[in-house]
């Protein structure tokens, strides 16, 4: 096996849910190079791949399902935060996450909806609805693992500022 294939592989298990720009930026590989050396690492069952909003993100093969979901919305800036916020406060009204976290409701509604379709949130059925961690323990012990990056943070920050101006017109 090529040396840069085992420089990612070895990279991917010790970042999960690193997606696709990342490995080629943190290990300065063209990104040409990366899908070449990732699509045959995915082919031999060496990663796993979980694409999530437009995004994919790469994982050891070991790693469960649920766990790759999470960790993958985990990396991304607005979701951790919410799920954090979730995780402090257990149960609480997404009108108080979106007050709290200072995010559009709408923002905060898209999250929570994508959340719960992944489930890593469970909405309640009563009015008002509540939020809560679908599996708090292991969400918890995956929180310790990740940290989003720089890039995703920016993208959250502009998604975030395009939703306070389409809020400011209503």
């Amino acid at each position: 096996m090529s040396d840069t294939r085992s420089r990612i592989r070895r990279h991917v298990r010790d970042t999960p849910g690193v997606h696709f720009n990342r490995i080629g930026r943190d290990l300065d590989i063209a990104t040409g190079q990366a899908q070449y050396h990732l699509r045959r690492l995915v082919r031999d069952g060496e990663l796993a791949v979980e694409r999530i909003g437009g995004r994919a993100h790469y994982f050891d093969p070991a790693v469960d399902a649920w766990d790759r979901r999470t960790l993958a919305f985990l990396r991304r800036e607005t979701a951790r935060e919410i799920v954090v916020r979730l995780h402090a406060d257990g149960p609480t009204r997404p009108a108080a996450l979106a007050d709290d976290l200072d995010l559009a409701k709408s923002t905060v509604s898209w999250h929570v909806s994508t959340l719960a379709d992944h489930r890593i949130v469970e909405k309640s059925p009563d009015r008002p609805m509540t939020v809560s961690l679908a599996r708090p323990e292991r969400t918890a012990a995956l929180l310790d693992e990740v940290s989003p990056s720089l890039p995703d943070r920016l993208v959250d920050r502009f998604v975030r500022t395009v939703d306070s101006l389409f809020d400011a017109e209503e």
